[in-house]
């Protein structure tokens, strides 16, 4: 089904990066249904003294990703004696009628007192409003086999080659390497309610943890989605023609980087979407340490003909950007030439362009094309005027990288996330970077995503630069939204 126009009802909040106003929000779970994309969260509150511990499922709706409707709150948490204090990750699902909830139980105090800490819980519906918990259908890991404290986010879909429902779950072994033990486990079903834990779905030995399963198909390729817990916490995937494997890795098997998790998927038929969250740093500096929820960050997926997937911006996303901004292009360093292409011969040097200051919420696109050989260019952002403090979005050529940087920036924290971009002389690559306070997104080619937090610089200019080559700019626009 076509995602349809979608007119917000009054009351609706309008963001591109939404995050509820009394907190954060973390692991999504989408649901598409009758033309809208039902987005349950987690939700941190981040203030034990006044909301009390626990996460609950918080619920919005959307059709386009700017516009959401609050349904409130979903799945409300358990108390410190029940399983469910901590309502984490899982699936929705509807069967004949009735809509399905799977869902993880985790209580910290239960590990305590040498009860299994997560479980698999189950809750359902008929309107996707008002939800019924069956706290008697909650399963556990088997203690002899799994670690019984690492059984959580289970991904529940109908197996039409079985004919039966399978349930996919983030799981540890018992007796290998630690950081060697996690698997994704799998358990099967016929009635939603009893299930059978089979042999394991995918035991690649390779790290600890692979949180969040995802799964679907397009074509006939499966794609297997999960995030990596382990040194470099990313959301990852893998894809095979069946079902039964072997799961293999594209060359570029990332949606996004370091700024990005818990993603999973949800489509209309068409088009598929990646739901994942752009996390915050301690302190709200860009020195900070990541934590855990923040900002919902969509990308949109895209089968390339090898069976590999890219990610672009959903056009409903940058659709509302219409308001073009005057730009004021200065030269500050090396010689430009202006006009409808914007180019400069910085062979030896290095060469600067500003063009005037950013809103906090934009939209900027360009094209840009090199000759060989050219050791960087791209974009600085949020500039000062000395050039003494700005981010940069650098396209190197010689590693093959799109990298987002700042200055200054301590060498013992770099702070550099990048991605791999296919870059050639002469071939132009198409930008597209979302500002919206302190989330960054950006978009090389309609094929990669980089996020990223803008802590430490809240204004400042957009500039245009080159090292030591020769590039051109064609069709730079800031954009705001009509108010």
């Amino acid at each position: 089904m076509a995602m349809r126009p979608y007119f917000p009802k009054r009351g609706c909040t309008m963001s591109i990066f939404y995050r509820p106003n009394d907190g954060v929000a973390a692991d999504f779970i989408p649901f598409y249904w009758d033309g809208a994309y039902h987005l349950f969260y987690l939700k941190d509150y981040r203030d034990v003294a006044r909301h009390g511990e626990g996460t609950p499922w918080w619920h919005l709706v959307t059709r386009d990703f700017v516009a959401f409707e609050d349904w409130g709150e979903a799945l409300p948490r358990g108390t410190k004696d029940e399983q469910d204090l901590y309502v984490f990750t899982g699936s929705a699902i509807e069967a004949e009628g009735t809509f399905h909830i799977f869902y993880t139980g985790s209580n910290p105090y239960f590990r305590k007192a040498g009860k299994p800490e997560q479980g698999v819980m189950h809750a359902t519906s008929t309107d996707l409003r008002r939800w019924t918990k069956h706290p008697e259908h909650t399963f556990f890991a088997a203690p002899t086999r799994y670690e019984m404290n690492d059984w959580r986010d289970p991904f529940v879909f109908w197996n039409a080659e079985k004919w039966e429902y399978w349930m996919l779950l983030a799981a540890r072994w018992k007796d290998r390497p630690s950081r060697r033990r996690g698997l994704t486990a799998c358990a099967a079903s016929r009635d939603l309610q009893r299930w059978e834990v089979r042999e394991p779905f995918w035991a690649p030995d390779l790290y600890y943890t692979h949180e969040c399963p995802d799964l679907f198909r397009i074509g006939d390729w499966y794609y297997l989605v999960y995030s990596e817990f382990t040194d470099t916490v990313r959301t990852r995937y893998r894809m095979s023609r069946s079902l039964a494997g072997p799961w293999r890795a594209p060359a570029d098997d990332l949606f996004d980087d370091r700024a990005y998790y818990a993603a999973k998927t949800a489509g209309d038929g068409r088009r598929r979407f990646l739901f994942g969250w752009l996390p915050t740093r301690e302190g709200e500096k860009d020195d900070g340490h990541w934590q855990w929820g923040g900002n919902l960050v969509v990308h949109e997926l895209e089968q390339q003909p090898d069976g590999s997937l890219s990610v672009r911006v959903p056009q409903t996303i940058v659709a509302p950007f219409t308001r073009p901004l005057a730009l004021n292009p200065q030269p500050r360093l090396g010689t430009w030439h202006l006009g409808d292409t914007i180019s400069t011969d910085a062979a030896s040097r290095f060469s600067l362009l500003t063009m005037g200051d950013l809103p906090q919420e934009c939209l900027i696109s360009l094209r840009i094309s090199y000759e060989h050989p050219t050791a960087n260019f791209g974009l600085l952002l949020r500039a000062d005027s000395e050039l003494g403090r700005y981010y940069q979005l650098r396209f190197e050529p010689a590693r093959q990288r799109l990298v987002f940087d700042r200055w200054p920036r301590s060498w013992d924290n770099p702070f550099i996330v990048e991605r791999p971009l296919s870059l050639k002389p002469g071939q132009a690559v198409r930008v597209q970077v979302l500002l919206d306070g302190t989330c960054l997104v950006a978009y090389a080619d309609d094929r990669v995503a980089l996020s990223a937090r803008t802590y430490d610089h809240r204004d400042g200019q957009l500039g245009l630069f080159v090292a030591e080559g020769r590039a051109r700019f064609e069709e730079l626009a800031v954009r705001t939204r009509e108010e």
